[in-house]
């Protein structure tokens, strides 16, 4: 009844996203989008203390126009908590990172009803820096797509890749449920260091802690394979892992002092260094003994996982090492093997699913990305030529901190391509990666970033589906089907 009232007067200027209408203690709520973009329009009596940039009175009912901010989304989420995030426990669970902070519609189309618990809002601090965001931009924008597709089933927030804890507690003010602490900067790169070397660092940490008279002669079975720590397998564990975890467990205290009621991801996916599954016992068994409680742990396993493209190594190989990993953890219990760089990685899935039995978490996060601008190549070729030159531009300077193998010499020149067939383009690994890492510079570039999200509001419907699509093939394979 409200949506017909507010159709029959206001349908000239505005369309209503439906799937959002929700009421509550005599009130309606829903967003619709006109001229100035997106409102959040609230209908009755006694409106409670929104914000609103114009009200009208119609068949005795007010429609009170609210601008989709945060103060206007705190109030909501007073009224509605399933819009507040929660942490996922070790539900089997998945991650959409949104870099233009408008895909959400698609993520929750891709994953409503899929048994996987979503994690909408995801964004590390170098996409943050890269984009302009902040964690309450990412948490926001997620939170009001959230809402527009009428989805009440929960879901998590995680802040990505935090390696400082400035960024760990702003993040955890900001409400997140989710912290993934990355400790890259302090994991040691084995092939770097001489034996003179490894043995030098590794009587420094026993003079700190004797550790092995903890892990030396300590005997594992794993799939009826026996792991035992000596010597040399001790001291390449501790020179890998020994200070990275020293820096979990202080982020994890600083953050038990601001939040009690959260996941907690150890990431050392970001290393040279494969985790073994005896490296990987190592970190299990420190983070126990400092009493860290983590949800989600992110091993480097074999093989190359580049961004934006599908697993590049041994299957069969991966297949071995994956079971010992569930294994393992399933041995300690009380925690999921995180998957990073998880985008279109399509070939491992089965056999990562099947391994774990749904103690997993994966990550996804350019691969949305690389969906919108496939779709603006579809429908604004000159401005898909525009993004592309400016990806070619600067991709020297974003690849450096990416790991891909994109080489441009093998990158076809766009403007000797068909306007039907630049959709084409994005099935090459190396325009796919040329596109990932370069977003940061596309969208500092204001008259491309304006372009982008314009075409990408006049085609909406086609943003989501193609995003959605997309990400459901993801979904699919780790559910089995």
């Amino acid at each position: 009844m409200v949506l017909q009232v507010f159709n029959e007067h206001f349908g000239r200027g505005y369309t209503v996203y439906e799937k959002s209408y929700r009421e509550k203690e005599g009130l309606s709520f829903f967003l619709a989008k006109g001229e100035e973009g997106k409102v959040l329009v609230v209908v009755g009596q006694n409106v409670p203390r929104f914000s609103f940039f114009k009200k009208h009175r119609v068949n005795g009912k007010e429609f009170f126009f609210c601008k989709p901010n945060h103060e206007n989304l705190e109030i909501l989420r007073g009224i509605f908590p399933d819009l507040k995030p929660i942490r996922a426990g070790l539900k089997p669970s998945f991650g959409t990172g949104d870099r233009l902070g408008i895909t959400t519609p698609a993520h929750v189309r891709a994953l409503r009803g899929s048994g996987l618990f979503p994690v909408f809002a995801q964004q590390s601090v170098r996409e943050n820096e890269r984009t302009g965001r902040i964690w309450r931009n990412v948490l926001d924008d997620a939170t009001w797509g959230v809402f527009q597709e009428g989805y009440t089933e929960r879901f998590g927030a995680d802040a990505d890749h935090v390696k400082n804890p400035e960024d760990l507690v702003a993040a955890a003010r900001e409400g997140f449920s989710m912290f993934t602490v990355d400790p890259s900067d302090h994991v040691r790169n084995l092939s770097k260091l001489s034996e003179r070397e490894k043995n030098e660092i590794f009587e420094e940490i026993l003079r700190k802690e004797r550790i092995d008279k903890i892990y030396l002669g300590k005997k594992y079975s794993v799939l009826g394979e026996r792991l035992e720590f000596d010597e040399r397998n001790l001291r390449d564990a501790a020179l890998v892992y020994y200070d990275a975890i020293a820096h979990v467990d202080m982020m994890y205290q600083i953050l038990k002092e601001e939040t009690s009621d959260f996941d907690f991801e150890v990431s050392v996916d970001e290393t040279e260094t494969p985790t073994s599954p005896l490296f990987h016992i190592f970190v299990v068994e420190e983070l126990r003994r400092r009493d860290v409680e983590f949800t989600n742990l992110a091993l480097r396993f074999i093989g190359e996982w580049e961004k934006g493209i599908d697993y590049k190594g041994d299957l069969g190989l991966f297949e071995k090492e994956i079971k010992m990993h569930a294994e393992i953890a399933r041995m300690f219990e009380g925690y999921k093997l995180s998957l990073h760089s998880g985008s279109d990685k399509f070939s491992v899935y089965p056999a990562f699913s099947s391994a774990t039995d749904g103690l997993f978490h994966v990550k996804t996060a350019g691969t949305s990305y690389l969906e919108a601008i496939k779709v603006i190549s579809m429908v604004n070729p000159a401005l898909f030529r525009e993004i592309y030159r400016c990806a070619l531009d600067h991709f020297e300077e974003d690849r450096r901190s990416y790991h891909i193998s994109a080489d441009l010499s093998k990158v076809p020149d766009v403007e000797g391509v068909r306007d039907e067939d630049l959709p084409e383009l994005f099935k090459d690994t190396n325009v796919r990666q040329l596109i990932h890492v370069t977003y940061g510079s596309v969208l500092k570039d204001e008259s491309l970033k304006g372009k982008i999200f314009e075409t990408l509001s006049q085609n909406e419907e086609l943003f989501y589906e193609t995003v959605a699509s997309h990400i459901k093939r993801h979904v699919d394979l780790l559910r089995g089907d």
